[in-house]
Formats: C-alpha cells, structure tokens, sequence
C-alpha cells in the first residue's frame, strides 16, 4: 500500500500521534504479568495501580516512538483506527535476550557505600533495585560479604503478548501539545496550553513548578515540540502570584455598660469654666 493509500485509509504511520489502548503481557518462567494496561478493569484483576499522573482510559502514543521496545512499536504502524490487534512478541522483538554477563557480584563493602544504602530506611532484600555506577539492577543473590545484582532489564528473555486498539488519530494541535506532555511527563490535563499561529505557550501548573521531574522532562518536551507541531517560538510560563494579606475585618462597636455599679466618669469641665472660689463670710454685725 502506497502512502497516500495508507493515510487515505486511516492507517497509522511513524511519527503519529494517536490515542491507543491496550493491555500488554510478559510471559515466561511459567507466569504472565501485567506490563501494562489502559483499562482499569484489567489493572484490578491483575492487582495493578495506574501509574501516577496518569488515568483510565486511551492514552497518547507516538507511532514509532520508544514508549514500547523497538518491535512493538513497529508492529503499531500501519493498524488502522477503530482496528483492535492481538500481537504476540519473542524476547528478541521485546526487552531482549537475558545476558549472564549483566550479572555482577559486588562486596558487601561497596554496596554498603551506595547513597541509597546510606538512608536510615535503607533496606536490601531479594528484589531491592540499586544504582551501580549509573546502571539499575536487582539483587538476585546475597550473602553476609557478597551480593549479585542483575543488569538485564526486568522482562529480559520473556515473550511478550499484547492487544491493540487505536482509538483516533490527534490532528488537533493543541491536543497534540497535550499528547506530547502526557508522553513525556504525565499531568497533561493540569497545564493551560495555547497555540496561536507558530507560537506555543505553556502554562505551569503549581504542583509541577519545582517538581525535578519537569525539570527533567521540560527538554524532551520541547524537542518534540518541535518536531512535531515545527513552532517559531515555544513559551514555558511560570506564574508567581504574590499573595495579599487578608484585612482584618472592622471591629464592632463595644455595647454601652449598663453595670450599676460602674463608676461614673467624672464631667469634663468646660475649657471656659473659671476656677471655683469660695464665697467670702459676710462681717458680723455689731449688736
């Protein structure tokens, strides 16, 4: 099928962005784990919670992109809207082949020297993820001197199967703008967008204005702003709104005293008031 035909027929191509749902399974060792899901249904049965920042409901995805492992985001393209697929995926197509060479062993010296080992609620048990020199793994081993942390990516060596609804295409550009937050950083529906002509403006919501990861988000959003909608300027707003002191609402007036036994106040003298002289006695008179 000819571009022109693939596009005239809904179909989706690299670089799109639509709104996807979807359940995603890994298989192996004799389990199934939810990797996954849209649907809120599936994430109770499977005892799963939604990803913070995120809701219930089709989500934003970037045909081609690397939210999902190379192969099953080549299997998203083509698949038509309103389409819903079953995909199944070897380890090879999916988080790869487990490599022994990504299990390492490590004194227990070196792991007690780790900063997240260094916490007063640090804990190291069977599972605990680590930072060794800027890689993540998970204790698989450990001894009173010795622990053995694995490299490989959690679902390593095991197939993966998923199925596959694309609900529409987003041609809307400032419902692009959302989508592309929602990839990146999550809490799309906090931010106020706008898109005017080749100009992008963004408002930062409160909870997000020193939140290290926007911070870490905010250059992969705007790159793919970029790409995506090809703005002559993107603005990112921070509003610090200073906040007024409420008044102090006016005092009601004091009710008269009606104490009879109040002392009274003495009368103010008139300021044109002469001193008081007592009256001379009259002279006596001679009998």
């Amino acid at each position: 099928m000819s571009p022109d035909a693939a596009r005239s027929a809904g179909a989706t191509e690299p670089g799109d962005l639509v709104k996807i749902e979807y359940d995603l399974w890994a298989e192996g060792g004799g389990k199934t784990e939810l990797l996954d899901t849209t649907h809120e249904e599936t994430a109770r049965k499977a005892d799963a919670e939604s990803p913070e920042g995120r809701s219930w409901g089709p989500r934003a995805h970037q045909i081609g992109g690397d939210y999902f492992p190379a192969g099953v985001e080549n299997a998203l393209v083509g698949l038509k809207v309103g389409e819903e697929v079953e995909r199944e995926f070897a380890p090879q197509d999916a988080f790869g082949e487990r490599d022994p060479n990504l299990i390492e062993l490590f004194s227990m010296h070196e792991i007690s020297r780790l900063p997240e080992m260094r916490r007063e609620d640090a804990h190291l048990d069977l599972g605990t993820v680590l930072t060794i020199n800027g890689r993540r793994g998970r204790v698989v081993t450990l001894t009173a001197a010795r622990v053995r942390v694995d490299f490989n990516p959690p679902f390593a060596g095991k197939k993966v199967r998923g199925t596959f609804k694309i609900v529409e295409k987003i041609h809307d550009p400032v419902e692009q703008v959302r989508g592309i937050l929602e990839l990146q950083y999550g809490r799309s529906n906090e931010f106020h967008i706008e898109v005017h002509e080749k100009t992008v403006t963004l408002r930062i919501p409160d909870r997000s204005k020193f939140d290290l990861g926007w911070v870490a988000a905010k250059p992969r959003v705007i790159d793919r702003l970029r790409t995506q909608l090809k703005p002559h300027t993107i603005r990112v707003v921070e509003e610090y709104v200073t906040p007024t002191p409420e008044k102090a609402p006016p005092a009601e007036d004091a009710p008269a005293t009606t104490d009879a036994t109040a002392p009274e106040a003495p009368a103010e003298k008139p300021a044109h008031a002469k001193p008081h002289r007592a009256a001379k006695p009259a002279a006596a008179k001679d009998e």
